[in-house]
Parts: structure tokens; sequence; C-alpha cells
């Protein structure tokens, strides 16, 4: 059995990671018995429905309400896998918040610490939770990061800072556990086409309602899934989803003005710094 848990499996990309990797074991089920599915994500009956898709398939699956951002919740979903399956292979660390706002237009930094708690903390905890049980199977820990974990955008500084974070964290990780057979994969999506923009957070805390990048030539949600599926099977260092960000990554040792005014270019109109 491989024993695989997604973090923010309720919508989005984890749900849609879920899927395929339900669709790709149909099957291909052997003598030891199923894929299994540990699903985490806050909203119990969006986690149910994407489970009841996964089951069609041929999967087992468990799904564990959680909210990343405590630590006790994350340690318990590890635990509760670990308990009903006997072994975890993957840890996919997809949960996120999203937000934009100015920095000077923040008045109460707490949903910066929020934000870093869910984004950065959330996948720190969970994998540290797993980390014993993949260093028996010899498993892989996958990393959803962002292009903006990469390059600074403007308005996105406490979503920058999380995801700068967790590529630094799961960089200097992935050294560690090397030799111990488990691998590290970082994936770094652009601008997909899932509604995390837009339960972001605003400057007051709130959801902001609206995204604040263009999403014209927005990445389809299966597609990102894809590529951060096929990297974690082929056990890849990174995944970096788009030809600008790849471009930009390195543009930015010697052209740093250049990239920054491309990242300015990113964020639509009404939510550009102020003149």
């Amino acid at each position: 059995m491989r024993v695989i848990i997604i973090t923010g499996a309720s919508d989005g990309i984890g749900a849609e990671m879920a899927r395929q990797l339900a669709q790709r074991a149909a099957g291909k089920i052997d003598q030891d018995g199923h894929l299994a599915l540990v699903l985490a994500a806050r909203n119990r009956p969006m986690l149910d429905a994407v489970a009841a898709e996964c089951a069609t398939y041929g999967a087992r699956t468990l799904t564990v309400p959680t909210d990343v951002s405590d630590q006790n919740q994350c340690k318990q979903l590890v635990q509760a896998a670990a308990d009903v399956f006997g072994r975890i292979d993957v840890l996919v660390n997809n949960a996120g918040r999203s937000g934009h706002a100015l920095f000077e237009d923040v008045q109460d930094l707490g949903w910066y610490e929020e934000m870093m708690r869910i984004n950065l903390w959330g996948s720190v905890w969970c994998t540290h939770a797993a980390l014993p049980y993949l260093k028996q199977t010899r498993g892989s820990v996958v990393a959803v990061a962002s292009l903006a974990g990469l390059v600074g955008v403007p308005g996105r500084t406490a979503y920058s800072a999380s995801k700068f974070a967790m590529s630094g964290f799961f960089e200097a990780l992935r050294a560690e556990v090397k030799s111990a057979g488990v691998s590290v994969t970082t994936a770094y999506p652009g601008v997909v086409d899932t509604r995390i923009r837009y339960r972001g957070y605003n400057a007051a805390g709130g959801e902001l309602g609206s995204s604040s990048l263009k999403e014209d030539g927005a990445m389809p949600v299966a597609e990102c899934a894809r590529l951060i599926i096929e990297g974690m099977e082929h056990r890849k260092r990174e995944v970096v989803m788009s030809a600008k960000g790849k471009l930009g990554r390195w543009m930015k040792l010697i052209a740093p003005g250049l990239v920054e005014n491309m990242a300015l270019k990113a964020v639509s109109e009404e939510h550009r710094p102020h003149s």
C-alpha cells in the first residue's frame, strides 16, 4: 500500500492532485492493497466530496479535518494516517492562504503572522511529525510554494515572505534527509486557475474578494497538479512552472531592477502601489 497525505485537499490544487493520483492508481492495485489518500483541510463536507470522487477509482481514503496553523492538529493528522494505514510514503504540504495589500496600508500585522503560521509553520509542523515515517519508507516530501517565493511581488510582502521561507526551509531539509533516502520536491506554481487569491487576506485582514493579479493566461489547475505529481514521482528537487518564473529567478541576479518591473506588471492596475 502507498499512503499519501495531502493538506489543503478540499479544493484547488490539493483536490485535483488527489483525483489525479486516484485515477493513475486505478487498475494498478497490487496484492498489498490500494492507494490510500489521507485528505486534510478545514472543511469536512468538501473533503468528503473529494474523497468520494477518489474512492470511485478504487483508492482508499481517510478525511481528517485539519487547521494546519495549529501544531497539535498537524500532529494529529499524521498520527491518524499512521494509525489507520500503518505507514506514510508521501506528504504533500499544499495548504496555504494568499493575500494582497500594500505594506503601508496594513494597520494590524496580525494576519501577516497568521499567514506565516498557515503557509510556513503548517508545512514545518506536518513534515516534522511525518519525517520518522517517511524515513522508514524512504518516501517523499512535497512543498507547494509559489513563484512569489522566488521573485518578490509588489503587494504580496506577507505571501512572498511565507513562500521564500518555505523555499529556504525545504532546501536545507533536502540536504539533511538525502542520506536517509527521503526526497524533497519544492513546487513553484505561478498564477493558477483557482480561487485562492479571491479568498486571500486584504489590508484589513478580511477576505480580498477579487484577484490582485492578471488572470489571463492562468494555468489550468489540472496541468498544475499534473506537473507537481510528475515532479514528485520522479523525485525532482524543484518544479518551476513558468518560463517567466525561471527567467526571472536568474535575471534578478544580474538585472534586479528589470525583474522588479516585470513583477509590477503582473499586478492588476487597481492593486498597484500608489504613485
